[in-house]
């Protein structure tokens, strides 16, 4: 029982009516698919030599290609799939240009007629979690499509259903097809979702769709980071804004209950945009970076690696930020480039500071009158030094070496004159001041002589006590104060420009400070050791090749991890210092600290370690870098450490995608962690997605008001409500009104309403391997045409299958049907062959390109417009055999764009009348399309495609000639296949041929070209004569013909330039070499069409 609503679905609405004729913006896109098509080369006004192409798609059979002809087709699916999104954009942009050209008046009546046609909002009638009640086609919600209508209700349906669970065997092994497992990159907690969020959910989801629409035993985890830094960043914050506290006045325990608050809020916020996004995650497993599991998972790590000696203490340098009060990792800072002087804004100073400029001074030397000058980027540091150094083979300082500089402002400090080699003498002055406690150079230097370690910073980036009469002065105020001392002293040289790195923090732009902290640290030379290992063994796959480089380059030289970190949020670490009655407390030393899974468990080891001493246990009060529990990711959230069925069955997982961007920060840690801890890589293969930009190219920044909310693209958003959304985030002043400023200019008129499915597939069709994405919400709105496409096509189809309707119990050819179907067909099964090889080879872009090409321009372009009049004049049993195919061919495409578009395709895959036997319940569970040898058909594809080639040619020449009616027109084959096939097809040539064609007559082969006719050169294989005697003016079509002439000559001579190249008959396969001498034949052909046409034109000015 077939009807346009659904007849398998149980709840259906009222049906009625029969469907809209094709829309005339599909009969426009016929005309230009005409200029789109591969086939025929007579375009109006184009050259014709440069369009010739025709190619045996069947594969069976074909030799291996070389690496080289596997790019040159990658390169061309991105360059088809970048003019498929310019198609879009230009479609969405081609409304927005007329609409401007119109007149006040009729912008008036469009507007008006817009308010009465303007859909009332959508009530779903749907309980939450039921099966979707199917509403009719006649609903005004439904009559065109309607992505709130279309995308209401399903997922909760999907989720309650339990679709989205991995299914085992009934003895609960991985099925036999094989599973297909991917964790999702936890976002932060506190974080709003971004489009570059939006692009790695919807690749994820693509490859997730895809391998569970094959049988595998599919599992997407979904979860949260807790992100320590930013997430306490956040929270202090808000505190400050709202109450005026800081987490001290609040205390550590309210101040952390504060934070689980906080992150609920912003927990709950995230699922429903990846709900909404569609992601088929299985949400019974969902984890958190911060659960019981997970803590336990951390304290596990940390425990084993410290027992083996991978995890220590010690008192180094490290990154800190003096805003956040806390260390961070090298991969936390950014080092701003600086080519000279640079005035820079810094947290905590109402004036920009200076850098990039070096100062040179000089110190006394002690007992006597003689200077040693020195300089210094950061003049501040000095009041740190301890030491200065030479290079032992400088004949201007051997004298000194040995004696001591006095410091001019710490009152008793000497401070050593030594030699290294360490010291290039012909840089600067060839003397380098020591602080030893405050860069990374001078601490090895420190070390090796031996000097004092002063530190003159407090945590907040004060001086301190040791910084003598400058204590309790802000750092980059002293920067200024002391070059003024310097100079009353009579001790200041100079200042210069200087090119130098300036290190920021990543989370908060404050300029970070060298400091020396006891801390804990990871030893991971033998870990990336064994992480490089995998990767360049094969055993883990990173594509693209740029980012295995990356990865490898960075492996190879990988310093050892800051651990710590001074925040309350987070995982304490679980490390307890013993505090020794009557003995001093160090705890830079390590041997007073003891891991414990338990406070018990550590005070055994202390008791072992200790004996005979009364101590009391003290808990570190830092907890851990975000990223070492991250790094346990892929087997904590499986139940690691203890031993469970997920563990056992579902890992290592299969792929992790994620951005190049924390390809070190997160997934080199990963592979260190199984390895070490599970013994398995974490994952077999690594995708990194490009970054997403604005349509500027820039970076999406807050500050810049470039980052797009995923919903805002879905729904819509007006111009006054993106503005208003700046304002609820902790942007200052300065940054909303650049950020309003640039949402004025790329926003106009806010952004339009897009739906889910058009914004998933206009990302994964930007996603090459390759460069970053230029986001521009115009190609978005341009697929949301394109899924207007989709959904008219198959209410077409609907419409047209009777009442009771059955479908055939399987999708093969029976042998009985016609031309225009076995083609369909064939580029059914070829669509359905390439998707899966692209999907397989990660070539996104590819594979989204092929089924558009499948949907847009075969399906609705060509076969549904062709089986109009079989459907309408064929005979009962024609009818039924374009109803079957027609079937197939949108079940089929429904199926193979359903992990790009899942709502819209359940949606229509829902109200098709079900195969017999097939008790599918849902389009998530349907098998995806595979290459079916039945359907290929290589002669049938090359005889249909002489079909639309040559009607292709009668509506250009129609165009071309300015002929509205009354179009007289031969086509002369030139082989007997030829003819045989225009004969047969007659019918379907005059439908495809358009409205103004009066006559359309088939010449034998041997017949001499007609008169009065311009020719379009099909091919080898045909002509197309048009009759323009009378109708049109003979010079100018002389000259434009001389002109094509000329072209298809140029074409000629280029064909025979590289076919007799002899590098390039031993470079390239005899079937690529056979392609380009087709395109020489077609293109002499051309050549001689057209020559004849310039002879009959000039023979008809005689007559």
């Amino acid at each position: 029982m077939a009807t346009n609503s659904g007849s398998s679905n149980p709840k259906t609405g009222p049906v009625s009516g029969n469907p809209p004729p094709i829309s005339n913006e599909t009969k426009a896109a016929i005309q230009d698919a005409a200029k789109a098509s591969a086939i025929g080369s007579h375009v109006p006004g184009e050259s014709g030599g440069s369009n010739v192409t025709v190619a045996n798609a069947s594969d069976s059979g074909k030799k291996v290609k070389s690496e080289k002809e596997l790019e040159r087709e990658r390169k061309k699916a991105e360059k088809q799939a970048k003019f498929d999104q310019k198609k879009a954009k230009a479609t969405s942009t081609a409304s927005t240009t007329a609409a401007i050209s119109k007149s006040k008046e009729k912008k008036a009546k469009a507007e008006k007629k817009a308010e009465e046609d303007a859909l009332p909002p959508y009530k779903e009638d749907t309980p939450v979690g039921e099966k979707k009640i199917i509403k009719s086609f006649e609903d005004p919600q439904y009559k065109a499509y309607n992505p709130t209508a279309v995308e209401s209700a399903w997922y909760s349906w999907w989720e309650k259903e339990g679709f989205f669970k991995p299914e085992f065997t009934a003895d609960g092994k991985v099925k036999p097809e094989g599973s297909f497992v991917i964790v999702e990159p936890p976002p932060n907690v506190t974080g709003n979702l971004h489009m570059g969020h939006a692009l790695g959910n919807a690749l994820q989801d693509v490859m997730i769709r895809w391998n569970r629409m094959q049988g595998k035993t599919t599992l997407w985890l979904p979860g949260c980071d807790h992100a320590g830094i930013s997430t306490q960043s956040v929270v202090e914050n808000m505190l400050w804004r709202r109450e005026q506290k800081t987490r001290h006045d609040l205390g550590r325990t309210e101040f952390v209950k504060t934070v689980w608050d906080w992150k609920n809020e912003y927990h709950t916020n995230i699922n429903a945009v990846l709900r909404r996004m569609g992601g088929s995650f299985d949400w019974t497993r969902e984890a958190f970076t911060m659960d019981d599991n997970f803590a336990a998972a951390v304290t596990e790590t940390f425990v084993t690696l410290h027992d083996q000696g991978i995890i220590y203490r010690a008192n180094r340098l490290v990154n800190w930020c003096t805003k956040l009060n806390t260390a961070l990792s090298n991969l936390e800072v950014f080092n701003k480039e600086l080519t000279g002087r640079t005035l820079l804004d810094v947290p905590g100073y109402a004036k920009k500071v200076e850098f990039g400029i070096i100062v040179h001074f000089k110190y006394k030397l002690e007992g006597s009158d003689e200077t040693i000058e020195v300089a210094t980027t950061r003049i501040e540091t000095m009041l740190g030094d301890t030491g200065i150094a030479v290079h032992p083979d400088d004949e201007r300082y051997k004298h000194l070496v040995g004696k001591n500089a006095v410091h001019p402002f710490i009152e008793g400090r000497l401070m050593p004159i030594v030699a290294d080699d360490y010291v290039e003498k012909d840089f600067g002055t060839g003397a380098v001041k020591i602080t030893p406690a405050h860069d990374p150079n001078d601490f090895a230097l420190g070390q090796r002589h031996k000097l004092e370690f002063i530190n003159i910073l407090t945590d907040d980036g004060n001086m301190n006590e040791n910084a003598g009469p400058y204590v309790g002065q802000k750092r980059f105020d002293v920067r200024y104060t002391i070059q003024d001392d310097l100079k009353k002293a009579g001790l200041y040289v100079d200042k210069k420009d200087n090119p130098m790195t300036v290190p920021l923090c990543l989370k908060s732009n404050d300029v970070i400070e060298p400091i020396m902290k006891p801390q804990w640290w990871m030893s991971m030379k033998d870990m990336a050791a064994d992480a490089l290992k995998v990767v360049t063994s094969g055993e883990i796959k990173i594509l693209p090749e740029s980012a295995e480089k990356s990865y490898i380059r960075w492996m190879s030289n990988v310093n050892d991890w800051c651990l710590s970190r001074q925040l309350w949020w987070g995982h304490q670490a679980p490390m307890y210092f013993a505090q020794i009655y009557g003995e001093e407390h160090d705890e830079a030393d390590g041997k007073l600290w003891f891991a414990g899974r338990t406070q018990e468990e550590a005070e055994i080891k202390a008791r072992k370690a200790l004996p005979g001493k009364n101590f009391t246990l003290k808990r570190d009060e830092d907890v851990l870098d975000t990223w070492f529990s991250s790094g346990l990711w892929p087997f904590a959230t499986m139940g690691w450490p203890n031993k469970t069925h997920d563990l056992e069955h579902l890992f290592p997982t299969s792929v992790l995608e994620t951005g190049w961007d924390i390809l070190f920060f997160w997934i080199a840690r990963m592979v260190m962690f199984s390895l070490k801890l599970t013994g398995k890589v974490p994952f077999t293969e690594v995708y990194c997605h490009s970054l997403v930009r604005d349509s500027e190219g820039r970076k999406m920044s807050k500050s810049l008001g470039n980052v797009i909310d995923p919903r805002d693209v879905i729904e819509g958003i007006a111009l006054q409500d993106l503005h208003n959304k700046l304002l609820l985030g902790n942007m200052n002043p300065t940054e909303v009104e650049k950020a309003t400023k640039f949402q004025r200019s790329s926003f106009p008129d806010g952004i339009p309403q897009c739906g889910t499915d058009a914004l998933r597939f206009a990302l994964v069709s930007y996603t090459t391997g390759g460069g970053d994405i230029a986001f521009d919400v115009r190609v978005i709105f341009g697929y949301r045409k394109f899924c207007n496409k989709i959904y008219q096509a198959t209410k077409y189809m609907l419409g047209r299958l009777p009442a009771d309707y059955v479908p055939p119990k399987e999708a093969k050819p029976t042998g009985n049907e016609s031309l225009a179907e076995r083609w369909i067909l064939h580029k059914l099964t070829i669509a359905a062959r390439d998707i899966n090889q692209a999907l397989g080879d990660r070539e996104f872009m590819r594979s989204t390109s092929i089924v558009y090409q499948y949907w847009y321009s075969h399906l609705c372009d060509v076969y549904i417009e062709n089986s109009k009049a079989i459907l309408q004049d064929g005979t009962p049993e024609e009818q039924k055999s374009a109803l079957d195919t027609l079937y197939t061919a949108i079940e089929g495409a429904l199926t193979m764009i359903h992990p790009y578009m899942p709502f819209l395709t359940e949606e229509l895959w829902q109200r098709l009348p079900r195969r017999l036997e097939d008790k599918t319940p849902s389009i998530v569970l349907a098998r995806y399309p595979t290459y079916q040898t039945a359907m290929d058909d290589p002669a049938s594809e090359a005889a249909y495609e002489l079909v639309l080639s040559i009607s292709k040619g009668i509506r250009s020449l129609m165009a071309e000639y300015s002929l509205k009616d009354e179009g007289k027109v031969f086509i002369l084959p030139t082989d007997a296949t030829s003819h045989t096939t225009a004969t047969a097809q007659y019918q379907s040539i005059k439908s495809l041929s358009g409205k103004g064609v009066s006559s359309i007559t088939i010449l034998p082969t041997s017949t001499e070209r007609p008169s009065g006719c311009v020719v379009f050169s099909v091919s080898s294989a045909a002509a197309v004569f048009l009759h323009v005697k009378g109708r049109v003016d003979i010079d100018a079509e002389i000259s434009k013909a001389t002109k094509k002439l000329e072209k298809a000559k140029q074409g000629i001579e280029k064909q025979k330039k590289i076919l007799g190249d002899e590098g390039y008959k031993s470079k390239v396969s005899e079937e690529l070499q056979g392609v380009e001498e087709r395109k020489l034949k077609d293109l002499e052909v051309e050549a001689k069409a057209f020559e004849e046409t310039i002879g009959q034109f000039e023979g008809l000015r005689l007559e």
